[in-house]
């Protein structure tokens, strides 16, 4: 049975973060992959690898308040960007294989094994890679993930009605960030606005996903995974989730009230402690 937890409403303090945090000292680098180049920051560290997997509006500079909450909890933390977004090549005619590439990526880095934090459109390359390599991946958390590829017929429906028409058309702040943050943190909308605006290099970037989305292929997703839903998320509500999670085998599932789709930036310490703690009960071994 599925257990579902829902974490404490935000404070109006929990609104007014601030800035990110400046970022721990890094190595960057351009890891070669199949017919491309990837951009990454690696933190370094002898912990386990961390790798965090940014939404179809980011890039790898969108975890200013992740990295050093990772870091000092003893993680070696990789952000890269995805092939389409800031740093990394544009996708070849007809599209990347992103969960190759992040194969790639882990090999270039001789990662053998990783944790992996995704939110929004990374969830689908993280679910993807999870059932094309299990024995790279340790445990997930996957945030706000749509799974607009997912084929069953149930889900399509409740998508459907949840989704209101012309969403996809509505500013991107308004789509990805709750009403409650935007209201209490205009400087922080700013800042991510700012990263969105430079977030992608090349705007028909297409990943092509090694596994059809339907849940038998959920059902062989061995690794431990902690769904993340923003209780305010105008595109993946926690009923679109709970509907993923069912049918994941080792899976939990974290409502965040008062946010939106974007959890990572809008509760960044829920959404930290919340993966440290689900990350802890995971051996790498």
């Amino acid at each position: 049975m599925l257990k579902i937890r829902c974490a404490a409403p935000a404070r109006p303090e929990e609104f007014e973060t601030g800035p990110p945090p400046a970022w721990p000292d890094f190595v960057e680098g351009l890891a070669e992959v199949s017919g491309g180049h990837l951009y990454y920051r690696d933190f370094g560290g002898s912990g386990p690898a961390l790798v965090l997997m940014h939404p179809a509006t980011g890039s790898a500079f969108m975890w200013g308040y992740q990295i050093a909450a990772f870091k000092n909890a003893g993680y070696r933390v990789i952000a890269y960007s995805r092939r389409g977004h800031r740093g990394s090549d544009k996708s070849p005619p007809g599209g990347a294989s992103h969960s190759a590439d992040l194969l790639g990526l882990l090999d270039s880095l001789q990662i053998a094994r990783c944790f992996l934090v995704a939110t929004a459109a990374g969830c689908t390359v993280t679910l993807d890679f999870a059932m094309s390599y299990p024995e790279r991946v340790v445990a997930i958390a996957a945030s706000s993930g749509a799974y607009g590829t997912l084929a069953e017929p149930e889900y399509r429906e409740v998508s459907d009605r949840v989704r209101t028409l012309g969403l996809e058309n509505m500013p991107a702040e308004f789509r990805e960030l709750g009403p409650s943050y935007r209201g209490a943190n205009p400087e922080g909308v700013a800042a991510w606005l700012d990263l969105e605006h430079h977030a992608l290099v090349d705007a028909k970037a297409k990943n092509e996903s090694a596994n059809k989305f339907i849940w038998e292929n959920f059902a062989r997703i061995s690794s431990p995974v902690l769904f993340i839903a923003g209780g305010a998320d105008l595109a993946a509500p926690p009923t679109m989730m709970r509907h993923v999670a069912t049918h994941v085998p080792n899976a939990e599932l974290l409502v965040v009230p008062d946010s939106g789709h974007s959890v990572y930036w809008e509760r960044p310490n829920t959404f930290n402690e919340s993966v440290i703690e689900f990350f802890s009960r995971r051996s790498v071994a």
